[in-house]
């Protein structure tokens, strides 16, 4: 091969494989690695000098001789007085080929994985979103956040810090049944006592997520035979986690002070609430019903597992008190969670509860997952001690009120003939439209217009009679684009309502 097709050659490798993410030497490096690792270098030809690479790449040639020379220390190159820059043949001893695929062969019985499946997990109805979501002017979703409001220089210091030699030998070790001490001396004296809940060192446990502490719960708690009570509508992964263990799942109606205690409770062992901001109405559990609930726990011998999700987000009034708080008799399950509060990816959440069972579910979580990465928890315990966490809440709050303020202003000049439940806190804002509503064709004239809507029938068991509700989160569109999104909403309505039943005709200005 000549120079001029092997220039080509390398460039083009270079930016098939090149990550924009990545510094040029990254890029270079990775280029490199995937080459020899895959077995596509000759072990006796040499690769191009640096000064050739950087020609054909374009680049400064000490940023490829930095590069190389990260590989040599690393093993995968060597380099050979006067002769150049070749392939480590040791990187490769112990390496099996990769084959070339299979011509074609008789093929034999495959496995009847219908038949094998204990349930069907991926046929479960549950909310879904758009990977792309990013790429739509106005995206009323909820569970993401504003990456303009992520404190990326803070929790890239914390993150740095943690790599230091001395905070490696902490969390590089394999924890088998622990969590990081920091992390959990933060949460309970930094995070737990603002929802007033006291507990000892031994009375939490980490998890990845909220999510990942109900399946947790619910695979040390419930058996096929559980009774479990469940909002309805109420949050759908709590309903398929419980439904994937338990043949008895009781629904149990909501209205606008959450969770109605009445006669069905008496014949459940669990019961699942919401009661800061019930998904996904929004509505909180008030005051004498949280009594009711827990004194009805204590008579009908159930526990309770509390999801405090987006507690710290009331944007009106005092928070009102944690069931966890209330609870003299130890039948309150307590779940939080950190991805609400800094971002989703980040995936850190908790249990609380009394040691017996933080005990087995630490050891369930050790069969499970072993423990959630150690690296997050320490990176997070820092965050949380140089107050950023605390500083990122007061922010992140005043900017979702003034967001909450528009959404709802939105509405009411837009779609008046719609109801919905007024926001106090959190970040979504629950909507009901008229009998004759299909959301979903909603939602597809929307979408055609720029608009993201969540339907509101997958919270409900029943999603055929409950197809008028959808949702609407605010976390993540740019304020300026609330207005104009509503009022395409409303033109997307308008579009797909009968004659009968169109709402009068409003401004809408589709050009914004």
């Amino acid at each position: 091969m000549n120079s001029r097709s092997s220039g080509i050659m390398w460039r083009q490798l270079f930016l098939r494989g090149a990550d924009s993410g990545l510094s040029l030497q990254g890029q270079i490096r990775q280029m490199m690695v995937s080459l020899v690792l895959d077995g596509q270098l000759p072990e006796d030809l040499p690769i191009p000098s640096s000064r050739d690479m950087a020609a054909i790449l374009g680049v400064a040639r000490n940023t490829v001789v930095i590069a190389y020379q990260n590989l040599v220390d690393e093993g995968y190159l060597v380099s050979r007085e006067r002769r150049g820059y070749f392939v480590n043949p040791m990187m490769l001893s112990g390496h099996v080929p990769v084959p070339l695929p299979p011509a074609a062969a008789p093929q034999g019985l495959a496995p009847d994985w219908e038949r094998r499946f204990r349930f069907a997990p991926a046929r479960q109805r549950n909310i879904r979103k758009r990977a792309n979501w990013r790429s739509y002017p106005y995206p009323f979703i909820y569970g993401q956040f504003d990456a303009d409001l992520f404190p990326i220089s803070a929790w890239r210091d914390c993150c740095l810090r943690t790599l230091s030699a001395l905070e490696v030998g902490e969390w590089a070790q394999d924890m088998i049944l622990r969590d990081d001490d920091s992390l959990i001396k933060q949460l309970r004296s930094r995070v737990l006592p603002r929802r007033g809940v006291w507990a000892g060192e031994d009375e939490v446990v980490i998890t990845v997520g909220a999510q990942h502490a109900l399946y947790l719960i619910a695979d040390l708690l419930l058996g096929p035979d559980t009774p479990v009570g469940i909002e309805d509508p109420g949050y759908p992964d709590a309903r398929n986690i419980f439904a994937s263990r338990s043949n008895k799942l009781v629904l149990l109606p909501v209205d606008e002070d959450g969770l109605i205690p009445g006669e069905a409770l008496r014949g459940c062992d669990y019961v699942y609430v919401t009661p800061s901001y019930q998904c996904p109405t929004t509505v909180s559990m008030s005051l004498e019903r949280r009594r009711q609930l827990l004194q009805m726990a204590d008579e009908f011998d159930f526990v309770i597992i509390e999801d405090d999700y987006e507690s710290e987000y009331r944007l009106d009034g005092e928070p009102l008190p944690s069931l966890k708080s209330m609870d003299t008799s130890g039948r309150v399950i307590y779940i939080g969670s950190f991805s609400k509060q800094l971002a989703p990816g980040v995936r850190l959440g908790y249990v609380v509860g009394c040691s017996a069972l933080i005990e087995q579910l630490r050891a369930v979580r050790r069969l499970n997952i072993r423990h959630p990465t150690a690296y997050l928890q320490r990176v997070f315990a820092l965050f949380m001690s140089l107050g950023h966490l605390d500083a990122l809440l007061r922010r992140r709050a005043g900017v979702q009120q003034e967001r909450a303020v528009i959404l709802m202003s939105a509405l009411d000049r837009y779609l008046p003939g719609l109801r919905y439940t007024p926001i106090r806190g959190g970040a979504s804002c629950w909507v009901e439209g008229p009998a004759w509503l299909d959301a979903a064709a909603l939602a597809a004239r929307a979408e055609e217009l720029g608009v993201l809507i969540e339907l509101g029938e997958v919270f409900f068991a029943d999603d055929q009679a409950n197809k008028r509700f959808f949702r609407l989160g605010f976390a993540s569109i740019p304020m300026s684009h609330i207005e104009p999104g509503i009022a395409r909403l409303a033109q997307a309505l308008r579009d797909i309502a009968p004659m009968a039943d169109r709402p009068a005709s409003r401004p809408v200005l589709l050009d914004q």
